[in-house]
């Protein structure tokens, strides 16, 4: 498939309808390796008040990866703007988790009159020299040796020691769509995980839009800093920090985040 077919081809679902007529779309998108089906655990609370759209990003889930283009936040960004195209939606709150809070950032600051507000969740942003370079030593290793040569560690990370034991079948889920991943664009979208943080420090232009800017206490790529540094770039913005997960408590513990996401919903009328 070559991008200027991405957006007819990209797959997407739409749920929920608004409960109010302020209430604005829910744009879902979701982080590295992984499919719509992450927010599984959030969707039904949010489409109570809400219209809730997933979709899977190029390369990933239900979504072909495409010929003509390499991984890019760009990429990413011009296909979230082809998804609310496609559903006539004019302005959205952009809902990103990993990765994909760091495509909404990007396509606020490409496409702001498109989007009212942000939720970033358990995100990167600035990591330092030591922590970049650990970054981009693992999107080499992915890039020569495969998906599995970091699938161990890459679990550990993601889960708490706890939910990976009672688990399993998560764990065996989580691997298996990873492993199922075309490798080489699995391999360039971590490059885009790891080096894309840089075009979104101290963005220009500034991001205005209302923010939520979430992480978990013990998410080792996503640290409480980073989230910190990323909503002192925003404003008006707060941060939510959820207590005890680590990168994939969204999926551990969604209420959690749903809770802190209708919050903010309420608190600026979205």
């Amino acid at each position: 498939m070559r991008s200027a077919e991405l957006f007819q081809h990209t797959a997407c679902w739409d749920q929920g309808q608004a409960a109010e007529t302020h209430h604005l779309p829910l744009i879902l998108i979701h982080g590295l390796g992984l499919d719509h089906h992450c927010f599984d655990g959030m969707v039904p609370a949010l489409a109570q008040s809400h219209r809730v759209i997933t979709f899977d990003l190029a390369g990933h889930g239900e979504t072909p990866f495409v010929e003509d283009e390499r991984p890019s936040l760009d990429l990413f960004a011009r296909q979230t703007l082809g998804v609310m195209d496609r559903f006539h939606i004019d302005q959205a709150v952009l809902i990103g988790f990993s990765l994909g809070g760091m495509i909404n950032r990007r396509f606020a600051i490409d496409y702001p009159d498109r989007v009212k507000g942000l939720v970033i969740m358990n995100s990167p942003h600035d990591r330092g020299e030591a922590g970049q370079k650990a970054v981009e030593d693992r999107a080499i290793k992915t890039r020569d040796e495969g998906v599995a040569a970091t699938m161990d560690a890459t679990l550990d990370r993601w889960f708490t020691a706890s939910f990976r034991s009672k688990h399993p079948a998560v764990m065996r889920n989580t691997a298996k769509q990873l492993q199922q991943n075309d490798p080489n664009w699995y391999a360039d979208c971590r490059f885009v995980l790891a080096a894309g943080v840089k075009e979104l420090i101290k963005p220009q232009p500034p991001i205005t839009c209302p923010s939520l800017v979430m992480t978990c206490e013990h998410d080792s790529g996503s640290t409480v800093a980073m989230s910190a540094a990323i909503a002192t770039e925003i404003a008006p913005s707060e941060t939510v920090i959820i207590p005890h997960l680590q990168h994939l408590g969204l999926i551990e513990a969604p209420s959690l985040f749903n809770d802190a996401i209708i919050r903010y919903l309420k608190t600026y009328q979205l």
